[in-house]
């Protein structure tokens, strides 16, 4: 799924694309990808048209851009969430006169489609319809600094508001982050998962983060030293910022950006997705775990196991 390399690179595509734009119509052709709009969709319609796109904001892998316009209401701003499989896609005014002449189809996935204001149109496309497109009202944030990449503004949307700061948030306060993970009673990967302590780290960049540490992602936090939370989440956000610039990590056709290209940062993976394959610093076989889920990539060597405690030792026959 995408992650958020992959978002702040959709992100940055709609800063440069459709900032600016006013939105003549909106077309929703999947009720469902407007689940989270408690007015539904005719709703959402009547709440975009005539409004500008005023920025493109994003925290941890919410993004959203705020609306502004003649309308008489409170802040708002229209909120995506990719979900597993969804792309904000900029069509070009040619684009959209292709598929009326019928010489070009329509995305076979296309979601929600809003019409801009230069002929073109940003569509949402999802192909597994877990991502969502909603209009929701903005918020102070709780800290008073920014809400996210992208603008000055000290607001987010009501429903990210419990979000937490990503790794790569200017206003990250730091040394409380690390406080608060070695304040947990839990391992160090599923703090690193935890969108409520840091957002935006998945299970891709956890591990890969997690093997330039050298820390198991099973070692309780409550027993890492400061300067080893420190070490995780510097290699977190390094990893991460590689991998944005490159576009992000694709695996298939399904992550695109705003575009249509691909991330190619996948080439450059140590652990995820390398089970069997040596480890690029040791050489040892990286191995594959079944975690929550979904899975954990680890070097057995570079990342040596926490020690279990002796009175949790089996008892010898």
């Amino acid at each position: 799924m995408p992650e958020l390399p992959e978002v702040e690179t959709v992100r940055d595509g709609l800063a440069r694309h459709v900032v600016g734009r006013r939105v003549l119509d909106a077309q929703v052709l999947r009720d469902y990808s407007v689940r989270r709009h408690l007015g539904g969709p005719a709703d959402l319609v009547g709440r975009v048209q005539g409004r500008t796109l005023a920025a493109a904001v994003r925290r941890g892998k919410f993004l959203w851009v705020p609306l502004t316009g003649d309308r008489n209401a409170a802040d708002e701003a229209l909120l995506v969430h990719l979900g597993m499989s969804g792309q904000l896609l900029v069509r070009s005014s040619d684009e959209l006169a292709a598929e009326t002449a019928g010489d070009r189809a329509a995305h076979p996935h296309l979601r929600v489609r809003f019409v801009l204001d230069d002929g073109g149109a940003l569509d949402f496309v999802d192909q597994r319809t877990f991502g969502h497109v909603s209009v929701q009202d903005l918020v102070p944030t709780p800290d008073g600094a920014p809400g996210g990449r992208g603008s000055s503004d000290a607001t987010v949307p009501e429903p990210v508001a419990h979000i937490a700061r990503d790794l790569l948030d200017p206003a990250l306060d730091l040394p409380a982050l690390v406080r608060a993970v070695r304040a947990r009673r839990t391992g160090i990967k599923r703090a690193l998962l935890d969108q409520t302590l840091v957002s935006g780290v998945g299970n891709i960049y956890a591990d890969e983060a997690l093997w330039r540490a050298q820390v198991h992602f099973t070692r309780p936090t409550s027993a890492l030293r400061p300067v080893d939370v420190r070490r995780v989440l510097d290699s977190a956000a390094q990893v991460m910022s590689e991998a944005l610039a490159q576009g992000g990590t694709s695996f298939d056709a399904l992550y695109v950006n705003v575009n249509g290209a691909s991330g190619y940062f996948d080439r450059s993976l140590a652990v995820y997705g390398q089970e069997g394959r040596p480890c690029p610093r040791c050489g040892t076989p990286i191995r594959r775990v079944e975690f929550m889920n979904r899975s954990s990539a680890f070097c057995p060597r570079c990342q040596p196991a926490p020690r279990t405690p002796r009175a949790a030792r089996s008892p010898r026959t």
